[in-house]
């Protein structure tokens, strides 16, 4: 009878992804160091961040699902550049939709806290796009999470903004932060809303 993998093996799985040549590394293409210690929890202890800087517009014409994979894939790209053919590449973006309005990072104090008092009392919908390429082959995927707000008063808004936490993050919060007291519940993959949708990602990871 098959015996299922303890999670202790199933990490094992992950730290054995074997590079096709001596000098080939895993390469996370984000500066994120949400996504870095996500990688680092999966049991990814060696690799190498090559962060893209570069600014694309969140376009009004397609839908959300489209718009993170098309970053996604644009920093894949971007970060291929530097890399050696045989490096596996990991990328992804996130955004956060209220509705149909995309929210991104917050410009400003004042933009953190018009946007947290527009995800106040709501649900929201957070967008991950996940990549996985080594030269010419690659894996996409994209996942959804929705997210519902509590009612935040505006004593509240002000104080969270004044930690500086909300100012690198899609939306303005951070779930795994101090904004988790905004939070009643949460209908998806925690993780997707962290930057990396982990069980997805591992499930693209298994086949490199």
């Amino acid at each position: 009878m098959h015996r299922p993998a303890t999670p202790a093996e199933r990490t094992l799985k992950i730290r054995s992804i074997r590079l096709n040549k001596d000098k080939a590394s895993i390469v996370l293409a984000s500066g994120s160091p949400r996504r870095r210690e996500l990688l680092e929890m999966i049991g990814i202890k060696s690799f190498k961040v090559i962060a893209d800087t570069s600014d694309e517009p969140i376009l009004p014409d397609i839908s959300p699902e489209q718009q993170v994979l098309k970053l996604a894939l644009k920093k894949a790209g971007n970060v291929s550049k530097k890399c050696a053919e045989e490096d596996l590449i990991i990328a992804a973006d996130t955004l956060v939709y209220l509705g149909n309005i995309p929210l991104e990072k917050p410009s400003s104090e004042e933009d953190a806290a018009n946007m947290l008092r527009m995800l106040s009392g709501k649900k929201h919908t957070v967008y991950t796009g996940v990549v996985v390429a080594r030269g010419e082959i690659s894996e996409t995927a994209v996942e959804k999470t929705d997210v519902y707000f509590r009612d935040v008063s505006e004593d509240e808004i002000i104080a969270y903004v004044g930690t500086g936490e909300p100012m690198d993050k899609a939306g303005g919060y951070a779930a795994q932060g101090r904004a988790a007291a905004f939070i009643e519940r949460i209908d998806g993959d925690f993780f997707t809303v962290m930057g990396f949708p982990i069980c997805r990602l591992v499930q693209m990871l298994k086949k490199f």
